[in-house]
């Protein structure tokens, strides 16, 4: 009972009576061509071959569950290929939850048939018009009461134990009366769960309250009852190649319904057929129905050991193959280049940032304000607020729309934080928000996507780790950490992570103030370094930054072919800023790691903000520094910059080139075909250059 009802609350119980024109069409393409031809089958089954008694009795109900799709049973094999975020595994959802509505009417109808051992119709129409009167209640009777209750819960506050205390006596209630209807003590539980509003705050707290028990302790033993139950010794064979092509033909007309139907929606064939498959998964809630049709005298031990066998058989070849046949990260695949380095000088550029809590907001915004939008070179920011999907099956990537009211929730607060940093620079940056919530596990198909569909430039992803006022590390969030990477290696465009330090420096929101912000640019060499100068050069021209190119050199490598590349790309980035009094090159030669160490660790306190790229070429600069690192998502510069032992208070923003086929498209562009900056202006005074050495200080 309790497992059901926490299966309720966590569905989407709007966007199961209101889906979209596609699951609505796929869904009851597939409910009804698989309920109408296997039964059609079986019919002819029955009449022309010989078979038992008890399977003859058995098998029009054994077909009829062929067409039931569980969103509960779909949303754990989402999960666990991690395509609950994907296009097709929302797609899928909203189907089974469409379905779900569908199914439940069907086993009402089919519970009100069975009990009945009359031939009176009027017993069963009464029957149901009892379960419908029930449904009704729980609507506009409990659910009431259980909105009151959570309208009574104050902002960051717990739920009252009495609230929970309350609605469990709702779940006892339901059940009871569910009998009393002569329906199923399982339906009442399940009906009220799909009454509670889902998530946090009270969503949350009651399933996690049930979880513990029902998830940890009752479900595994539910499982292994059913276990018990089936009997493999009391199948005979020719039973078994009855029910077999019974279950098979119904997995290929559900597959054949879905690949028609989604046709019709310009589906890919390779995609339809996924979701076929997907739809044809089996699980608890099969297992539920076969129970419930035991208890009933449907099945026999022999038709109950037949149908547990195909649930196990039917999920052991969906599973492998969806996995062999999807990769959701291929939708992303991109040819184009997507990057600060190749976009052209009066294009616009296009920011992802992604923010987890209310903490990273000032920085992030310094961040986009020092990227410096003008009327020439415009900034287009989609913020992402990533929040965790907690008492919730279903992801949900919410858009707030600039007409749209915000709540008190930390995610309201952050939008409108970043629609200040719009306002202030109306008419040169364009601001659009969205939420998602969703799985840390998944949630890099959200960032991946919105990257793809808006063409992003970069994506700038908070840092795992947020400091304490004290300069201690104060939390660590491994989810989140995991997210970055994967982020890295299936982003359509070029990514950063942001390492803020905000707390440490009492940091200053430029939209509030005019003071000078100190940009470094650590240039080792390679690809990311040339992303990170390029982003760096871009700073360079607001008029409230001072922009530091620190570039290390290996003693006595004057003549390598990577240095005069860098050398040429270095110099037209003087020339393009060559009337820029803020724009600085500072030269260092190091022999080794340590003092390449030493020299950033005495470069920290005098800058605000510093850009590094992830990896760098090959040097001996950076034997034996990567022994220590702790965070292989930053490279070797990037950690020892979030290390807790440097003790500074500079935020570091670490980047990663775009990649296409596994490699840093600067890498790929051939030097005497095209310049080697796309953002300098077409006219530009070659004047000589002179390097200069500044130590900043602090304004």
């Amino acid at each position: 009972m309790f497992f059901l009802f926490s299966i309720g609350v966590k569905m989407n119980t709007g966007r199961m009576l209101r889906p979209d024109r596609r699951a609505v069409t796929i869904g009851i393409s597939v409910f009804f061509f698989t309920l109408a031809l296997p039964e059609c089958l079986v019919f002819v089954m029955m009449k022309y071959l010989a078979m038992d008694e008890t399977l003859k009795m058995a098998l029009p109900c054994i077909a009829g569950s062929q067409c039931i799709s569980s969103s509960l049973v779909v949303a754990c094999l989402l999960a666990e290929l991690k395509l609950m975020n994907t296009e097709l595994g929302r797609l899928a959802l909203s189907i089974t939850m469409f379905c779900d509505v569908l199914g439940i009417a069907l086993v009402a109808i089919g519970m009100a048939i069975l009990d009945n051992r009359t031939r009176n119709l009027l017993i069963p129409t009464f029957e149901l018009l009892s379960a419908l009167v029930f449904v009704l209640g729980v609507a506009y009777v409990l659910r009431p009461i259980i909105l009151w209750m959570l309208n009574r819960i104050e902002e960051g506050k717990s739920v009252k134990e009495s609230y929970i205390v309350t609605i469990f006596l709702f779940v006892l209630l339901c059940g009871f009366i569910s009998e009393l209807v002569s329906q199923h003590f399982l339906l009442g539980p399940l009906v009220l769960g799909y009454a509670v509003p889902e998530g946090p705050p009270l969503g949350a707290a009651l399933v996690t309250k049930v979880e513990i028990m029902a998830t940890g302790i009752f479900y595994p033993t539910y499982l292994a009852n059913s276990g018990l139950k089936t009997n493999i010794f009391r199948i005979h064979p020719r039973s078994l190649w009855i029910v077999g092509v019974v279950v098979i033909f119904s997995s290929l007309v559900k597959i054949g319904a879905v690949m028609l139907s989604a046709s019709y929606f310009d589906v890919p064939l390779r995609q339809a057929f996924v979701l076929g498959l997907i739809l044809n998964s089996k699980g608890i809630t099969e297992l539920v129905m076969f129970n419930l049709f035991k208890q009933s005298k449907v099945l026999t031990d022999q038709e109950f050991a037949l149908v547990v066998i195909s649930v196990v058989l039917i999920t052991a070849v969906v599973t492998p193959l969806i996995r062999y046949l999807y990769d959701p990260s291929k939708q992303y695949a991109v040819t184009r280049r997507s990057t600060i380095q190749h976009l052209k000088r009066e294009s616009e550029l296009r920011i992802l940032a992604c923010i987890h809590n209310q903490e990273n907001v000032p920085t992030f915004i310094n961040v986009l304000e020092v990227s410096n939008a003008t009327e020439q070179n415009p900034v287009a920011v989609i913020a992402l607020v990533l929040t965790e999907l907690v008492g919730r099956t279903n992801p949900v990537l919410v858009s707030h729309r600039p007409q749209d009211t915000l709540d008190n929730s930390s995610s309201g607060h952050i939008v409108k934080a970043m629609r200040q940093y719009e306002q202030y620079n109306e008419g040169y940056a364009t601001l659009q928000a969205y939420t998602s919530i969703s799985s840390y596990v998944t949630m890099h198909d959200d960032i991946c996507r919105l990257a793809f569909e808006k063409r992003v430039n970069l994506v700038i992803m908070p840092f795992h780790k947020q400091w304490a006022i004290d300069g201690s590390i104060g939390s660590v969030n491994r989810p989140l950490q995991s997210m970055n990477i994967n982020v890295l290696e299936k982003a359509p465009c070029s990514v950063g992570i942001l390492i803020d330090r905000g707390v440490l420096g009492g940091s200053v929101s430029m939209l509030a103030s005019r003071y000078i912000c100190h940009v470094a640019v650590i240039f080792i060499g390679g690809a990311d370094d040339t992303e990170a100068l390029a982003y760096g050069a871009r700073m360079a021209r607001h008029p409230s930054v001072d922009l530091t190119v620190a570039r290390f050199l290996l003693f006595g490598e004057e003549n390598s072919k990577d240095r005069k590349r860098d050398s040429d790309l270095l110099e037209e980035y003087r020339v393009a800023n060559g009337d820029n009094e803020r724009f600085v090159v500072v030269e260092e030669v190091v022999r080794d790691g340590a003092r390449l160490s030493a020299v950033i660790r005495s470069m920290v306190d005098c800058f605000d903000l510093m850009l590094v790229g992830r990896h760098h070429q090959d040097s001996p600069l950076l034997s034996g520094l990567g022994e220590w690192s702790e965070c292989p998502e930053l490279g070797i510069v990037g950690d020892m910059l979030a290390s807790p032992d440097f003790h500074c208070s500079v935020s570091v923003l670490v980047l990663q080139q775009q990649r296409i086929g596994g490699k840093p498209v600067s890498r790929n562009q051939p030097i005497d075909r095209e310049p080697l900056i796309h953002d300098a202006p077409e006219e530009t005074v070659r004047g000589s250059w002179t390097i200069t050495v500044n130590e900043h200080d602090r304004k």
